[in-house]
């Protein structure tokens, strides 16, 4: 079994015209929900082995937050560049050379790209992964290359806002 986590960076900042949109730091905000989301994770007993993230600072340092809260070396993170401009069916590539010995990742990234890439999976389809929002996939296979063919079961589909009607 295989099991990935689908996240979206947290809210980033837009006030900042002069700095380009790959370095677009986080909002205090959107640290804000990101940590209600660690939170829900930590209670889900989610453990990642690897986190994925885009190259985009906003990405980065939702990864960061992510491996902290749930217990993960910052080294273990694996920055991958094309993520940040990597369409729904692109994101498949992230999984041919990980480890086998991996069985939780969390991959972080960018919409449209990742609503795209869930879409694939729920029923019915959601309109838009928003930021900090997360779904979770278990596939059925022991080989992360094997994944894009494989029996699926949907674990959760959670965004921030529907944490703050459980609290």
């Amino acid at each position: 079994m295989k099991t990935l986590y689908i996240v979206r960076h947290a809210k980033s900042s837009w006030d900042f015209p002069e700095v380009s949109d790959h370095d677009r730091p986080l909002l205090e905000k959107g640290k804000k929900r990101t940590r209600k989301i660690i939170d829900f994770l930590q209670k889900k007993k989610v453990k990642p082995d690897l986190i994925i993230s885009s190259s985009a600072l906003r990405a980065r340092e939702t990864a960061g937050y992510l491996a902290v809260g749930l217990g993960l070396e910052k080294e273990a993170i694996l920055i991958e560049p094309s993520l940040y401009s990597a369409d729904g069916e692109h994101i498949f590539d992230q999984f041919i050379d990980i480890s086998d010995k991996n069985n939780e990742v969390i991959i972080v990234g960018h919409n449209p790209a990742l609503t795209n890439f869930v879409n694939l999976f729920l029923v019915p389809s959601i309109d838009w992964l928003p930021t900090s929002g997360v779904v979770g996939l278990d596939f059925k296979t022991d080989r992360w290359d094997m994944i894009k063919n494989a029996d699926f079961e949907v674990k959760f589909v959670i965004f921030p806002k529907l944490l703050d009607g459980l609290e």
